[in-house]
């Protein structure tokens, strides 16, 4: 093609760009007026910097700017191509019908969030199962090695999680506060853990304020670096060079848009109309040249083959979320990247790429439902965990250990709900909140429940006080007979009081065990003391006992009833022998028993001497208890002899016809002349005893 011709043509397509002069007037303007609106943009971040979140939330917004697929935008670019009714123009038919099949607007969006393929790559953890503690670990690991703009999602859900499980714990520990009588304006809680979670989630935020002014900053040298190429792109039309010159220098500037990066959101659409209006320019002038028009769509028909290759292997693979993020990537490249092919191509690859990309997107759907009915079985789950919960809390418990039995059960039931995973999300509050009521309402009882608890604690406190006065008032006492028995009941009483409150509980009982002690040390002193006199009166007994046996008798009734008396005396006056030589007493007795039958003493006489022994022991003893007990014995003894008496005589009415010399009717009157005699001794022994009172 001649010189001359191709000033003709590119005349021809300066009056096409601009039939009423107003078309290209606007696309070159379009610079200009990015300039202004990146003045704007500026101006707008200088003003959002008073609001930090925000300032983020737009810039974060502004990643996904470079690559972002509009609607609106394609079906312009379609209606201004059929307004220019050139059916004729097969690169620009071939763009638009590549524009017009283009991607869905979700999985385009997606594709070109460069942020949200960082984040898809990170794998998100059960988070709703761990502790706080893993939480924080988590946080920090992510914080560590990755990207801080990758990691929103995460943190996101990870602070949630964390303030929920820490305001359940807040809550509870609140109502313990007001359950042992606080006021509320007094109460304040926090952990080490919540503060270093908090610290964490500074640094998050230092570090992502710091990310997003440097992107600011990237932003606006990228857009005025695409402001450049599109100036630079303008002018390879008219200049004049070599056809294979401006085809590399086409190529070349292409290759520095893919790589200029992303520019505020604001200004993409303007600056990609104008882009693609200067590309669909240059394909006009290119048009000129089929040889070149034919390596160019061949060039792109082998890439996008590749393209489908690839997204029709992915069909098959087994992990479909990194299917889905590479077809993301795929779709972006068919987009952005690569340029139309030969008409009569068109339809048999697009409809190759768009089955691959449909079997995808059906396997990744069916996950998802998948995902969907998992997640309703836990949900299932976590009604039957909040049912159990429920009808602990419903139940009267009146005791400590069974009250911690439940609350192990409780506990145990948390961690379960805590691991049982995700619900559907329409469903999370309406399950958390459940959860939440049904523990706080086991909570209330169980607080409840200890109130009372402590009440009854504080009433025994001041029971253990009262016997601690009672045992310091009387630990040096030298009463060792009156107080011991006291001592003694306080102790029992002890034990039968309840519980006291915990930090009280090893105080008041060091402080009673130590007046005990100190009391029963002492006796255990006198005592001792008690022994050596008791061994001495065992001594002296023993030696007054040898005497008696050996004593030989004077002659004189009246003279040796005197000197038995006088021995009875010497045994009262050496007083008590130890406990396990008691024994003595009764060899005593018997030896006392052969001097009166030798005297032939009357028995109720004999008797009554010996007997002024005991009364003696039960006098010097003290002791009201056995004093009583020897009483009843008596009495019981005076009883039994009576009905004997009565029961023999009864008997005798049996012989009545019988002479009285007979042996058995002999025999039941010496009986009951022997009950007679002893039921005397009886009631002398009961009138001693008496005049012990």
């Amino acid at each position: 093609m001649s010189q001359s011709e191709n000033e003709n043509k590119k005349e021809e397509l300066s009056k096409k760009e601009n039939p009423e002069n107003t078309e290209v007037t606007q696309s070159q303007d379009i610079s200009s007026e990015s300039k202004k609106e990146e003045k704007k943009v500026e101006e707008s971040f200088s003003e959002e910097v008073e609001n930090p979140e925000a300032a983020n939330e737009e810039l974060e917004e502004a990643m996904v700017a470079e690559s972002t697929f509009v609607q609106d935008t394609e079906n312009n670019k379609v209606t201004n191509a059929e307004d220019k009714n050139d059916d004729d123009d097969e690169h620009e038919d071939a763009i638009i019908e590549e524009h017009k099949k283009g991607v869905d607007d979700s999985l385009a969006e997606d594709s070109e969030d460069e942020s949200a393929t960082e984040r898809h790559t990170i794998p998100k953890k059960d988070y709703h199962s761990m502790s706080n503690e893993q939480l924080a670990d988590e946080l920090e690991r992510l914080l560590k090695n990755e990207k801080v703009q990758a990691i929103k999602d995460h943190v996101i859900e990870i602070r949630a999680e964390f303030n929920a499980k820490f305001d359940e714990e807040f809550e509870e520990k609140k109502e313990d506060f007001l359950a042992d009588g606080g006021n509320i304006i007094d109460f304040h809680y926090s952990t080490p853990l919540k503060n270093r979670f908090n610290s964490l989630y500074f640094d998050y935020r230092e570090k992502r304020n710091k990310y997003y002014q440097q992107l600011k900053q990237d932003l606006n040298a990228n857009l005025n670096k695409r402001l450049e190429i599109i100036e630079e792109l303008k002018g390879i039309i008219n200049v004049e060079e070599n056809i294979n010159t401006t085809y590399n220098h086409f190529k070349a500037i292409q290759d520095q848009w893919r790589t200029a990066g992303p520019i505020p959101r604001d200004k993409y659409n303007n600056v990609w109309n104008t882009y693609h209006h200067h590309v669909e320019n240059f394909y006009d002038f290119l048009h000129l040249n089929r040889e070149f028009r034919d390596m160019d769509f061949k060039h792109n028909l082998d890439q996008k083959l590749k393209v489908i290759d690839r997204a029709e292997e992915l069909a098959q693979e087994q992990d479909i979320s990194r299917a889905f993020r590479e077809l993301q990537m795929l779709h972006k490249m068919w987009k952005e990247e690569l340029g139309p092919v030969a008409k009569e191509y068109r339809d048999e690859i697009w409809e190759r790429f768009s089955n691959a990309t449909k079997i995808i997107h059906d396997r990744r759907q069916e996950y998802f439902e998948n995902l969907d009915k998992e997640f309703d079985k836990n949900w299932e789950k976590k009604q039957i965990i909040i049912e159990k919960i429920r009808e602990i809390a419903e139940q009267d418990i009146s005791s400590h250990n069974k009250w911690q039995q439940k609350i192990k059960e409780i506990e145990a039931l948390r961690e379960e709900f805590f691991k049982a995973g995700k619900v559907p999300r329409n469903k999370n509050e309406e399950t958390w909140k459940d959860f939440k009521e049904t523990v706080r309402r086991f909570n209330r009882k169980k607080n409840a429940f200890y109130k009372n608890l402590k009440n009854e604690q504080y009433e025994n406190l001041e029971k253990k006080k009262e016997l601690i006065q009672i045992a310091e008032e009387n630990k040096d006492s030298d009463d060792f007979k009156t107080v011991t028995p006291l001592m003694k009941k306080i102790q029992t009483d002890w034990k039968k009081i309840g519980h006291v409150p915990r930090k009280d509980s090893d105080k008041v009982w060091k402080q009673f065990k130590a007046a005990c002690n100190y009391y029963f040390d002492r006796l255990n002193e006198n005592r001792s003391e008690e022994n050596k006199e008791e061994m001495e009166a065992f001594g002296n007994k023993k030696e007054l006992l040898e005497k008696i046996k050996t004593y030989e008798f004077a002659g004189n009734k009246e003279e040796d009833l005197e000197k038995i008396k006088s021995f009875i005396a010497e045994w009262k006056t050496y007083g008590r022998v130890p406990y396990n030589k008691r024994f003595i007493e009764g060899k005593f007795n018997k030896s006392l028993d052969q001097l009166f039958k030798k005297l032939d003493i009357n028995r109720t006489k004999a008797e009554m001497l010996k007997y002024e022994n005991k009364i003696q022991s039960l006098n010097d003893a003290d002791d009201e208890k056995k004093i009583r007990n020897e009483h009843f014995f008596l009495t019981k003894k005076i009883e039994e002899t009576q009905a004997e008496i009565r029961q023999l005589e009864n008997n005798l009415q049996f012989f009545s016809n019988v002479d009285d010399d007979n042996p058995l009717v002999q025999d039941v009157h010496k009986n009951i002349n022997d009950h007679k005699a002893q039921l005397k001794v009886w009631r002398e022994k009961l009138k001693k005893v008496k005049s012990l009172y």
